[in-house]
């Protein structure tokens, strides 16, 4: 009887457990507004653009190594486009949202996208079928790399209320994109306050504030005044600091005249040059041509080769004196500097009121109506995965440490055993800790402006594993110059001027490139080849 009774009471504990786990279970799903985790197929729910320009195939497909399947991008060099529209827009005035989704790039990523566009209701003026890149979102986030370009997007678009056209605003300095070909999770957070936190892998890479013109360019609130247009500098606004001392003279024993350098006659002749001997001499084993034909290629002269006696000697020919550097020597005069007694600064164009200036508490961001993507990639095999609106971070989280977690610590583990077992032939774990600590550094925001050479230098550095060690000792020079400028001042650094990216002509400029390469080579060949003949000029 005892017994019974225990059973039961251990029958409606169990039952009181699982009732507690679905309401908490149920809770957690209103959190999430939107998840999709692709282990059925897309058909029915994702649209796929019929645009003409959109010719990639989707494919509903396994991750390699996994048995958990997700959205993929199967083919190479081509545009893709794919929507799915929300039950209810997503509101962002009000409340946190959760902005999150994985992506593997398993062969990789050199030229392409990787992102998720969020976007506005349909009365902005856009059907799912005819969608493609000129849909109007209202975010843009995730992955790009290509060229110079190599960053997790962030993009705001924004209505002026002033001019009521929509702007583009791009996260400063945003992370860059992990290198590997593992699945990784990228999570944007919006939070109410208008701060905005840039997630990769559940790890914080960025921290802004929307509204801050320090982190958004162009920034979502205009600049309260700018340069008056209609202002012109004073005929005698005098923007020189330093003049020619008007008083100076040139001094008498100045002789502007004096060359730069004269013979040095203290200099002898080596003994044992040989005055009469041609530094060339006909090469004596030449002999002409069968085919030659004098009238028609001209007289034929043998070619010339280094005189052999001359390798003994200490010269050939005739020789002359050398050159020194004239004791005598002053250049032209110029009168010294002194400090300009008219000088009134660099001129600057007065102030006047931004017409198109306007106080902004929240941003007034358009709802998210659906969700798409809209990608050019020269690589296939990337795969979408888990994409996920929720109004809960801890929503978020739990789809992490549940969904993503489990499948990058088995990639991770296999990745480690595939690079042990390649060894030399390919990145060492430890070179692989050493490119991830720099894409780091290259993050890092007062190196902001030789970003592209750091990355420039990882990237071959990858490519060739050799170079690690080189590549290191670069990013120091480069940091280290950085901060003596920083510390002991002077000139501005220089701003690295970007290369234009590489876009959706990508595949043709590298095949351009190639014919410049190849082009440039054979130049080389044609330099270095001998000549069959010679012939004298007439």
């Amino acid at each position: 009887m005892m017994t019974m009774m225990m059973g039961r009471l251990a029958l409606l504990l169990l039952l009181a457990l699982a009732s507690l786990q679905l309401v908490c279970f149920a809770a957690d799903n209103d959190d999430a507004v939107f998840y999709d985790s692709f282990d059925e197929p897309f058909d029915g729910r994702w649209i796929v653009s019929d645009k003409d320009d959109y010719q990639g195939v989707w494919k509903h497909s396994k991750s390699e190594g996994h048995d958990d399947y997700g959205l993929l991008v199967s083919e190479k060099a081509r545009k893709y486009a794919i929507v799915n529209e929300l039950d209810e827009p997503v509101s962002l005035k009000d409340g946190t949202t959760v902005l999150q989704f994985e992506t593997r790039l398993q062969n990789g990523l050199e030229c392409g996208g990787a992102y998720l566009k969020y976007l506005r209701p349909q009365e902005a003026g856009w059907k799912p079928k005819e969608f493609n890149n000129e849909s109007p979102y209202t975010i843009m986030f995730g992955p790009d790399k290509c060229g110079t370009t190599n960053k997790v997007h962030f993009i705001l678009k924004h209505k002026n209320p002033k001019s009521g056209e929509f702007v583009e605003h791009h996260l400063k300095y945003p992370p860059s994109v992990p290198s590997d070909k593992l699945t990784h999770v990228y999570t944007a957070i919006l939070k109410p306050d208008n701060e905005v936190r840039i997630l990769v892998d559940g790890e914080e890479k960025k921290k802004a504030n929307i509204l801050s013109a320090e982190d958004f360019e162009p920034p979502l609130i205009p600049a309260k005044t700018i340069p008056d247009p209609d202002d012109k500098k004073p005929e005698d606004w005098d923007e020189r600091a330093k003049i020619p001392d008007p008083s100076a003279v040139k001094p008498d024993d100045w002789d502007e005249d004096a060359p730069m350098e004269i013979e040095d006659e203290e200099a002898e002749k080596p003994e044992g040059w040989l005055d009469d001997e041609p530094e060339e001499i006909d090469d004596p084993e030449a002999t002409k041509p069968e085919d030659w034909d004098d009238e028609e290629d001209g007289e034929w002269e043998a070619p010339k080769i280094d005189n052999p006696k001359c390798e003994t000697a200490p010269g050939c020919g005739e020789w002359k004196r050398p050159m020194k550097s004239n004791p005598a020597y002053k250049g032209k005069w110029s009168p010294p500097l002194i400090d300009n007694p008219n000088y009134k600064g660099i001129w600057k164009p007065q102030q006047i009121p931004n017409p198109d200036y306007f106080e902004l508490d929240k941003p007034a961001l358009e709802p998210i109506a659906a969700i798409g993507i809209e990608i050019w990639t020269m690589q296939d095999g990337i795969l979408f995965d888990n994409i996920l609106i929720s109004k809960s971070e801890k929503v978020a989280e739990s789809y992490r440490e549940t969904a993503w977690k489990p499948k990058f610590e088995v990639e991770k583990e296999k990745q480690k055993v595939e690079d042990e077992a390649a060894g030399s032939d390919g990145l060492s774990g430890f070179q692989k800790n050493v490119f991830d600590v720099l894409y780091k550094v290259a993050d890092i925001p007062f190196l902001s402006e030789y970003k592209l050479q750091i990355l420039d230098l990882i990237e071959k550095a990858e490519k060739q594993p050799n170079l690690t060690i080189g590549v290191l000792v670069s990013i120091v020079v480069v940091i280290l110059s950085v901060f003596f400028k920083l510390i002991f001042g002077g000139k501005k650094q220089p701003k690295v001027e970007k290369k234009p990216e590489v876009a959706e002509t990508s595949d043709q400029g590298s095949s351009g490139e190639k014919a410049e390469e190849d082009e440039k080579e054979e130049e080389k060949e044609e330099t270095a080849a001998a000549p069959r003949r010679r012939r004298r000029d007439t």
